[in-house]
């Protein structure tokens, strides 16, 4: 258990002193990030703020989760996801910066990445003989996907990177609510390692789940490190690297956790955040008006004349409810999201 706190150490101090350097870089660099003229007015004062700073977060993270991991399928699974996940916005990132525009990588060309992704997850996990089934707590339901679940993965992975990539619109924001979400996974995977030593925990420790366990508080401190220099005012972005390598490990740590659909709580700020610009296109497209002032969400609030710091707070006060609710899930129905552990 000591590599997990010190997983988090590690990537936290490597971050935070790493920051200002690397601040420095981007910003001799000219890696400035481009304002959608469509947003919000006064968001214009943030245009050549240092982007692509998601490099930092997983530059701090692989450091750490290699230095004491334990190599199982799963952590390098959940890794290996994490690494593609930002490897795709890197490319987003670049282009944006290359063209100078606000539009990077063709939305075609994500989703096609994503899909090898998932695949490449995918047949790791089945060749693992891990779970392919799906269980909702609270109904006793488990259904095995087949092939379907490939589909699942895939969607589950898109979903989550692009939902933490449409919540970085405001500083802080996607950052601390990612922070969160991973703490809630990373806290499950404590729980069953734990657990699993315990008698009638399966006979032997998950050291699966240990392994899961470090890689996530290594995130969570690398991300710490980051939100030490993203905080209001920001002196520097995560850019698309960041978001998606977020939301890329989320989904694998659902996927791994066997708690798919907890994911929908945990990352339940990313969901609202995809639903306020589903709703918004579907909104005006058929009966030409808008439900919200400006999406994603944030920016609504924004328009409502919200500060940055007032909705940053928020959505990390919302986004600790969810997780807490989706963590006592697992602790109420634990045997059902992990029969093989039950006495």
């Amino acid at each position: 258990m000591e590599r997990v706190l010190i997983a988090g150490i590690i990537s936290m101090v490597i971050s935070i002193i790493a920051g200002p350097k690397f601040i420095q870089f981007l910003r001799r660099n000219e890696f400035g990030q481009h304002i959608r003229e469509e947003g919000p007015q006064h968001h214009v004062v943030k245009q050549g703020t240092p982007t692509m700073g998601g490099l930092l977060i997983v530059l701090s993270m692989s450091v750490a989760f290699l230095a004491l991991s334990r190599y199982t399928t799963e952590g390098l699974v959940v890794f290996s996801v994490t690494l593609g996940c930002a490897g795709i916005g890197f490319i987003d990132d670049f282009i944006k910066l290359r063209h100078r525009r606000s539009l990077g990588l063709a939305g075609r060309w994500k989703l096609l990445f994503l899909a090898g992704i998932a695949l490449f997850a995918g047949i790791l996990i089945e060749r693992k003989e891990l779970a392919s089934s799906v269980y909702v707590p609270g109904l006793d339901w488990r259904f095995d996907l087949s092939w379907a679940w490939y589909v699942l993965v895939f969607l589950i992975i898109a979903g989550a990177a692009n939902g933490v990539n449409l919540t970085d619109g405001i500083d802080g924001l996607a950052a601390g609510t990612g922070m969160i979400a991973l703490m809630t996974f990373t806290a499950i995977n404590v729980f069953t390692f734990v657990r699993s030593r315990q008698p009638g925990g399966g006979g032997e420790a998950d050291i699966a789940a240990l392994d899961v366990s470090i890689l996530g508080a290594a995130l969570i401190g690398a991300t710490i490190g980051f939100l030490w220099y993203n905080a209001f005012p920001a002196e520097v972005f995560m850019g698309d690297t960041g978001s998606m390598a977020i939301g890329g490990a989320l989904a694998a740590f659902s996927v791994i956790t066997n708690a798919e659909l907890l994911l929908i709580l945990v990352g339940g700020i990313f969901v609202i955040e995809a639903l306020s610009v589903m709703m918004q296109v579907f909104s005006f497209k058929y009966w030409g008006r808008r439900i919200f002032l400006m999406t994603p969400i944030h920016h609504h609030f924004e328009m409502k004349a919200w500060s940055e710091t007032k909705i940053m707070v928020r959505f990390w006060i919302l986004g600790a409810i969810l997780g807490a609710a989706a963590f006592a899930l697992y602790f109420r129905y634990f045997f059902d999201f992990r029969p093989d552990l039950g006495p």
